[in-house]
């Protein structure tokens, strides 16, 4: 039944199948950061998206298989993910409500509602790449969490042209991280983990930047899982931060056949 279930998703996703920029600062106005302030800042601009709203395109490859589908995704931090597919002319297809704890998935085309308790396989079996449930939350609204670095020093520190290029090397694993930062506005435009074999297992790659809240925030996102080959590519069309009166519109029909997982 579950292997069903997510054939069923890859299928529906399968079967329906941009941009913002930055105003650039000169380099030679914006003052070069210590390591220490520039991880400060970039975790406080990270904390500062409280909700976060936007619609647009969502591709995910896994091993042979490539899915395509419009998406609407609805985030408030630190505990919930409303993900709606679209199909032609914004019709909902299928809706799903993941929180750290539980997820709702309701298939609208059969009125059947999947219910069940949220872990990092539940994850992995949804979205097809093996993120937890807050990298889930950073990856939507292109960010990286940098709280275990705010009070190391790297193991290097460089500039090259306009980006801050961070290294941190964990003294457990071996495994290295490097981040590549741009210099006038702070947004993180690529990262890569590499394994204790300098083997690269996973990367982010960020582009074509809005400020939302003076924050950049990445209108096209790309996370690959090199270890596991699996990537995954967000390209928004809209963005909106911060908002008042977000709200999530899921209800599900009274006559839906629930599924308990």
């Amino acid at each position: 039944m579950k292997k069903y279930f997510f054939l069923y998703l890859l299928m529906l996703v399968n079967s329906y199948f941009f941009n913002g920029c930055v105003p650039s600062k000169p380099v030679e106005d914006v003052e070069i950061l210590p390591s220490e302030r520039l991880i400060n800042k970039l975790e406080v601009n990270r904390r500062r998206i409280k909700n976060f709203e936007g619609t647009g395109t969502f591709h995910i490859k896994s091993g042979e298989r490539n899915n395509s589908a419009s998406f609407q995704v609805v985030l408030r931090k630190p505990d919930s993910i409303y993900f709606s597919f679209l199909g032609p002319f914004g019709i909902e297809l299928a809706q799903a409500l993941v929180t750290n704890n539980n997820f709702v998935f309701y298939d609208q085309l059969h009125n059947v509602v999947y219910k069940g308790n949220t872990n990092d396989e539940t994850l992995k079996d949804i979205f097809k790449i093996n993120l937890t449930f807050s990298q889930l939350l950073d990856v939507f609204i292109g960010s990286v969490n940098l709280t275990e670095n705010l009070y190391r020093t790297p193991f290097k520190y460089e500039i090259e042209y306009d980006q801050y290029v961070l290294t941190y090397i964990d003294s457990l694993t071996n495994y290295k991280s490097e981040y590549h930062v741009d210099i006038r506005e702070l947004g993180i435009t690529n990262y890569k983990i590499f394994d204790n074999m300098n083997n690269k297992i996973l990367e982010g790659k960020y582009s074509q930047f809005e400020l939302l809240e003076n924050v950049a925030v990445p209108y096209k996102v790309e996370v690959e899982n090199k270890e596991k080959n699996q990537s995954v590519t967000i390209e928004y069309k809209n963005m909106q931060a911060n908002k008042n009166n977000l709200s999530i519109n899921f209800i599900i029909p009274e006559d839906a056949t629930e599924i308990r997982w």
